[in-house]
């Protein structure tokens, strides 16, 4: 935004930053919030803390002490994000997204940054990642929280090194879908509510995570890898022995699936070789509307039985194949806990929602220079990813609210 747009912005600003004051504490944090959000919205070219103060006319060690040193509760300002949101009025359906998103950085004295796959480059690179929770509802959607991810060789064996970029003991390794269950807890204590979840394979190739959806009663469309096994017919189980084991022989464990069951299947075995699949003709759904035209897939679905914690079959799933029309020797793996007579369209819908947190990621990178950071502590760089998250809050409110909506896809 020019500053023109910024001073005709600016009481709407004000007003929305009030409710985090009690976050920030001293009233001079309050207005380097204003600062550091107000040069997030701006047109400046490079969005870190130097070019930000220059045109805000304050030193930039200002903005340095305030994402670094000053006390102030980021947690609180987080928590307190999520609890507007959980306020807006909503249609259904709401959808929770699951993503990560990277940052190239040079050197090793970045928190957190080591040599990894890097999305933003699409390669392994130098980098740092962090894990974020979107939301999305009809036309609006927006980032509810990220965290750094803490690599566990290279960062959480060494607490000396940790402590050189200020990253507390407390602070240990998670696997990153742990770190999205713990997201989603949280946004959940402060009155979010997802009628699904969804994201990429990820995250639907780990089982436990899958597991703790359930356990939540949390529906979700997840892709999943080509290699993902079940049974499209539930194989039978024992859940106690019947005849007296022989005196010495080694005790089974139960419950366990019946002597000669078959074995579960990959889902690419059974998109070639299945006879109830073959059965199904593709049917077509108009997923969404893109920039080149509508969007069309082919999908078919059936029941899916996947794997509990000990190795039987769990209450029936929905297996969904999509192929896009244009390109149908691509095929997309999707499994979910829903109810067997949820739409299909429906399951496409949630399923190709993930775009949603890809274009938050691209718009908070251009607009709000959420890759920009220069700065190297933990607490430095787990504030701006939460500022970031407040700044796009207010600019697509703003812009809902004065900019018109757009139509429903």
């Amino acid at each position: 935004m020019d500053a023109e747009t910024i001073l005709r912005i600016k009481p709407a600003l004000t007003h929305f930053l009030h409710q985090f004051s009690d976050c920030l504490g001293r009233v001079t944090n309050r207005m380097h919030l204003q600062t550091y959000v107000t040069g997030q919205l701006s047109d400046l070219d490079r969005k870190s803390i130097e070019p930000m103060a220059d045109a805000a006319g304050v030193p930039p060690r200002t903005l340095q002490e305030f994402l670094g040193l000053l006390k102030w509760d980021e947690s609180a300002a987080r928590d307190r994000l999520q609890q507007r949101v959980a306020r807006r009025p909503a249609f259904h359906p709401r959808i929770g997204i699951i993503d990560e998103t990277s940052f190239i950085k040079k050197g090793r004295n970045t928190a957190c940054v080591q040599r990894q796959y890097c999305g933003a480059a699409g390669k392994k690179e130098n980098c740092v990642v962090s894990v974020h929770l979107g939301w999305a509802v009809d036309d609006f959607h927006t980032l509810l929280d990220g965290e750094l991810y803490l690599p566990e060789e290279t960062w959480h064996a060494d607490r000396i090194r940790c402590r050189a970029v200020g990253i507390p003991d407390e602070a240990v390794y998670r696997s990153k879908w742990q770190m999205a269950l713990q997201q989603l807890e949280r946004a959940l204590a402060n009155g979010v509510r997802f009628d699904w979840l969804t994201f990429d394979e990820w995250y639907g190739g780990k089982p436990p995570f899958l597991r703790s959806l359930e356990a939540k009663g949390q529906n979700y469309v997840a892709e999943i890898p080509t290699d993902f096994t079940g049974w499209t017919q539930p194989p039978q189980v024992l859940y106690r022995d019947h005849v007296r084991d022989r005196r010495g022989s080694r005790p089974r464990r139960y419950p366990r699936l019946k002597v000669k069951s078959p074995a579960a299947a990959e889902g690419q075995e059974i998109l070639r070789h299945s006879p109830i699949l073959r059965r199904q003709s593709w049917v077509r759904y108009r997923v969404k509307e893109g920039d080149n035209g509508p969007m069309i897939w082919e999908a078919k679905c059936l029941p899916f039985w996947i794997k509990d914690e000990n190795g039987v079959p769990s209450r029936p799933h929905l297996l969904l194949f999509a192929r896009q029309v244009l390109k149908p020797e691509e095929v997309k793996f999707f499994l979910s806990n829903a109810p067997d007579t949820t739409p299909v369209d429906t399951l496409l819908l949630v399923a190709f929602s993930r775009w949603r947190i890809e274009r938050l990621f691209e718009d908070s990178k251009t607009e709000l220079g959420l890759d920009h950071f220069e700065v190297r502590s933990f607490k430095s760089i787990s504030r701006h990813l939460i500022l970031t998250c407040l700044s796009h809050l207010f600019l697509v409110e703003f812009r809902q609210a004065h900019g018109g909506k757009k139509s429903r896809n």
